[in-house]
């Protein structure tokens, strides 16, 4: 997957890129060489959120979307967007109108914030809703979020309780104990996957594989940041997590931009230079697709 949630502002900084035209070339060029890398891939869009059809005609006017095999979409209507929950099968149909590409829900989740027979609840009509309309499905996420740990937004206490249900959406806790929802997750696998992000050299690693395959997962979203990449001994750590993630069909993403990189100095900033992302791409394919 060529990034993440690139029409979001806490993840593309598209005051950078006006029209997005940046990444639509880099996604093009990223593509291209993940292509020459390994011809049988399967190369995703980024994944979207919100679900916004202009988006993709946009990204089809400039070239993205003929540079990539499925289109990738995310969904939470629980905690953050602004539709119920059923209106999943149309969202998903304002999609399919622009678009004949095959469509992945590579995020959809409830958190368990408020408590957690709403997220139980969440788990339940999301599947009743989408087993059967899309051929894959990765619910966020495994494990909560560890308090002491930073959020991937900008907005932080500006965001009000936006903010902390970021710390609330695994089906595992903290303490590494389960909530409601993970039985009846049990119920769904392999159908269900799971998107869970790793932090450079977490120590959830371990922890995240013994669930993963208590529950029966087979399907992994998780993702590689060409930030991380410049830090010391990070192809040790890219190694060790690819190794511990083998046994399952893992969707890769590959974000974010280096500070050194970007026109800005920020993990969410265009880079500078285009191909250095196709690069960083085209560097992990060799070392680990299979």
């Amino acid at each position: 997957m060529l990034w993440n949630e690139p029409n979001n502002a806490s993840h593309w900084d598209f005051a950078l890129d006006p029209g997005w035209a940046l990444y639509a070339a880099m996604v093009a060029r990223a593509s291209a060489a993940v292509h020459a890398e390994s011809p049988g891939l399967t190369r995703i869009l980024g994944g979207i959120s919100p679900i916004d059809p202009e988006f993709l005609l946009n990204m089809e006017r400039r070239g993205a979307l003929a540079a990539v095999d499925v289109i990738a979409v995310h969904g939470f209507p629980f905690d953050w967007n602004h539709w119920p929950i059923d209106a999943w099968p149309a969202q998903l149909a304002s999609v399919r109108a622009v678009t004949t590409k095959p469509i992945w829900v590579t995020e959809v989740g409830a958190g368990s914030f408020g408590c957690e027979e709403v997220q139980e609840l969440g788990l339940r009509l999301t599947a009743s809703l989408l087993r059967g309309l899309v051929p894959r499905i990765h619910w966020y996420s495994l494990l909560d979020l560890p308090r002491a740990w930073p959020a991937t937004t900008r907005h932080r206490e500006a965001e009000g309780s936006s903010y902390y249900r970021h710390f609330y959406l695994g089906l595992v806790r903290e303490d590494g104990t389960p909530k409601r929802a993970l039985r009846l997750f049990q119920e769904l696998t392999p159908e269900l996957g799971i998107c869970q992000w790793f932090h450079f050299e977490d120590p959830r690693l371990d922890l995240a594989v013994s669930w993963l395959e208590r529950l029966g997962v087979t399907h992994l979203r998780t993702g590689l940041s060409w930030a991380d990449s410049l830090r010391p001994g990070a192809l040790a750590w890219f190694d060790r997590q690819m190794k511990a993630l083998e046994r399952f069909e893992v969707t890769l993403t590959f974000g974010y931009t280096p500070e050194s990189r970007g026109l800005a100095p920020h993990h969410t900033s265009p880079p500078v230079h285009l191909d250095e992302y196709a690069d960083f791409c085209a560097a992990m394919v060799r070392r680990y697709a299979r």
